[in-house]
């Protein structure tokens, strides 16, 4: 199970366990790969953008049993409005756009971990490429 490590400080991190294929979604997104036709984060995009709408920003909000939860924030034709989403799916659109990230501070306490526990990991581009 990859992990999404939300760099939050010099030496704590907020590891959050995703599956592989929303890792390598973020990672397409980190890379602005084109792979011909759109995955479903990038037709997800297409489709506010051709409404009218953009992505503003990405909120981890709240852990409860080790589930994170994240708020997606689009500012519309209508206003503005918060869409409920998977930290992976948050973060996959965020990378897409460069919208900021931010996590809650009583999320970031609930999670936080040393970095260099995660020294050891391997990039999912590297581990995809094998």
């Amino acid at each position: 199970m990859p992990v999404v490590l939300v760099d939050v400080g010099e030496t704590d991190v907020l590891p959050i366990f995703i599956a592989f294929e929303e890792a390598l979604s973020i990672a397409r997104g980190l890379d602005a790969e084109d792979i011909g036709r759109p995955l479903t984060h990038d037709l997800t995009l297409d489709v506010v953008e051709e409404l009218g709408g953009r992505l503003e920003r990405v909120v981890v909000h709240d852990v409860e049993d080790g589930t994170y939860f994240a708020d997606v924030h689009l500012r519309t034709p209508r206003g503005t409005t918060v869409v409920d989403a998977r930290p992976s799916d948050a973060l996959a659109l965020a990378v897409r756009t460069n919208a900021p990230i931010s996590v809650a501070p009583a999320v970031f306490e609930a999670g936080r971990r040393a970095r260099g526990e995660f020294e050891e990991l391997q990039d999912i581009r590297e581990v995809s490429a094998q």
